[in-house]
């Protein structure tokens, strides 16, 4: 016998057999179970999900010799020819080039003529899209009422383009892109049948690059046992078919989002030299900025098309960036891939995209220009619209650490957000821990934060290290210095400082802040060392200092 493709050796026979399409399977064998046949079904979907597959089970159930039945036996004539697709009774038509007025007509003549062994005669058209209008309009009037021994099935991927007066005759049916976690497993399915070792890793790369479809994915993995041999490694996938490993998408998107441009800028080149397509690299990652946005709404959403390493990348990288700062970013991806297509160095396009967005997440957006600015005057409408955002964050589970720390907030009035605990006037330094120096490490957390977050630098050089308490790192602020607690108490400001000390310590360190009216002493700050003389030069007002920082402005006399 001659060669069969796995596409074609492993089409689905049965309903129990279509992969992914429980709501389609389930509806047809009650329908059949219950003898509740419409005369026309319409399946909808995208290529390779088994529109096809599954009108032929339809059929066989129809006209299989122990039908009706949803369980066709697929070893009588009437199944074997219907799987053949040379069965007298089903007919298949092609819509494309079957779509004039004359196909028609002569379709609808040979309607009346009864079936010749089976039960019911099918006419099944693929691609019905492709009729054209006039031979939409003379099929109409069979359709809505063929004889009892017909049944209409047709099948399209463009359903926008079939007239309304042929959906409305129809049951219609959308099958569903078909879940990478479910095309993985079926790809494991296949390979131990013919006694093939495919990587985990592997199956994962094949069903992301089939997206959703399972004869792309039986197909891909046909083209690599030819190129293989026996044994699948992910590292074959990649470069067989060009696609770039979730983790590399992963990596690129954790020197963004950290703002690392040269390590983003080496990755990028890695790929561009290895010959992977810079159109696909940036598809893929907008797929996985996409899949970011979805976790931070809703983890769970994911489960069925991600593996579980993936997750936990994907959880890292939530923490480091809002929801707005991402939504932004898949807009300047999208526009950047627009242009990417018609430009012949795709490859510019792509750097100038990184550099841009690494520049993006370091500069302040107008909101928060604003709520700062709203926040150094001690505006009391900003911290309560703060609060209510910081409740409503720890509720829904986005920060544990910043519901754990908004229990000790004893100011209702005063900013939740900054996640601070107020403590007694009266303050104790507990001793620090024996094995660091709390206010060396806060000098080299202060040393790592880059020339971009100048705001940011201010704010923390004015803090007062208070020492260690377990694995809490303790700043406190004198109380005229309120607006740069609330600087550095920001959900984004702090994490980011505590991955910094996480790097210097290498344990995990969770920040606490408090006003102090003591404090130890401490080189005296541009505030302190000004605080008799701010009536008379206003220019070292923190107020000051910080707008022209923001907006990098400069006083003139």
């Amino acid at each position: 016998m001659s060669y069969e493709v796995f596409a074609r050796k492993y089409r689905p026979q049965t309903f129990d057999d279509l992969v992914g399409q429980t709501h389609v399977s389930r509806t047809l064998k009650n329908a059949v179970a219950q003898n509740r046949l419409a005369h026309a079904y319409l399946f909808v979907g995208p290529r390779g999900i088994g529109k096809t597959s599954t009108a032929r089970i339809l059929a066989k159930a129809l006209n299989c010799v122990n039908g009706p039945t949803i369980t066709p036996c697929g070893v009588c004539d009437n199944c074997r020819e219907i799987a053949a697709g040379n069965s007298l009774d089903v007919i298949e038509i092609d819509g494309a080039s079957n779509n004039s007025v004359e196909d028609v007509r002569q379709l609808r003549d040979n309607v009346r003529y009864a079936p010749a062994k089976g039960r019911y005669k099918i006419y099944l058209i693929d691609e019905v899209h492709m009729l054209s209008p006039a031979a939409f309009n003379a099929l109409l009037k069979t359709l809505e009422e063929p004889p009892a021994h017909v049944k209409f099935i047709f099948a399209t991927t463009e359903p926008q383009k079939v007239l309304p007066t042929i959906l409305s005759r129809c049951q219609r049916f959308d099958l569903h892109r078909i879940p990478a976690n479910l095309i993985a497993q079926h790809l494991q399915f296949i390979a131990g049948k013919e006694k093939i070792t495919l990587e985990p890793a592997a199956a994962h790369a094949i069903a992301r690059g089939a997206e959703g479809g399972l004869r792309d994915a039986e197909s891909m993995l046909d083209q690599l046992v030819a190129f293989c041999g026996e044994t699948i490694a992910e590292a074959d996938v990649l470069n067989v078919f060009g696609f770039t490993s979730e983790q590399t998408v992963a990596d690129l998107t954790g020197h963004v989002l950290r703002s690392e441009t040269a390590g983003a800028l080496e990755l990028l080149y890695q790929q561009c030299e290895s010959g992977k397509d810079m159109m696909r690299l940036m598809s893929d990652w907008i797929a996985y900025l996409r899949d970011l946005l979805v976790f931070k709404a809703k983890p769970d959403a994911l489960s069925e098309d991600i593996d579980p390493d993936l997750h936990k990348s994907l959880a890292a990288h939530a923490e480091l960036i809002t929801t707005d700062r991402l939504l932004e970013l898949i807009d300047q991806f999208a526009t950047a891939e627009g242009r990417m297509k018609w430009a012949p160095n795709k490859k510019l396009h792509f750097e100038v995209a990184l550099i841009r967005a690494i520049q993006s997440l370091s500069q302040a957006t107008l909101d928060e220009v604003i709520e700062n600015l709203s926040a150094l005057r001690g505006g009391k409408t900003v911290a309560q619209k703060k609060s209510a955002a910081a409740v409503a964050d720890a509720k829904s589970g986005a920060g544990t650490a910043a519901s754990t720390a908004l229990a000790g907030v004893s100011d209702p009035g005063y900013n939740k957000s900054a996640r601070v605990a107020e403590q007694p006037s009266q303050y104790n330094a507990p001793e620090p821990s024996s094995d660091i120096d709390p206010a060396r490490v806060w000098q080299e957390v202060c040393a790592k934060i880059p020339a971009q977050k100048a705001f940011l630098r201010n704010s923390a050089t004015t803090a007062h290290v208070l020492g260690t308490e377990g694995r809490n790192f303790l700043l406190g602020f004198a109380p005229d210095q309120r607006s740069m607690m609330d600087i550095l108490g920001t959900q984004t400001n702090r994490k980011f400082l505590e991955i910094l000390l996480h790097e210097i310590i290498g344990k995990d360190w969770t920040m606490k802040l408090s006003v102090k009216e003591e404090l130890p002493f401490k080189q005296s700050s541009p505030s302190q060392t000004h605080k008799s003389s701010r009536a008379h030069d206003f220019k070292d007002d923190p107020l000051i200092q910080e707008a022209i920082e923001m907006f990098k402005a400069e006083i003139k006399s």
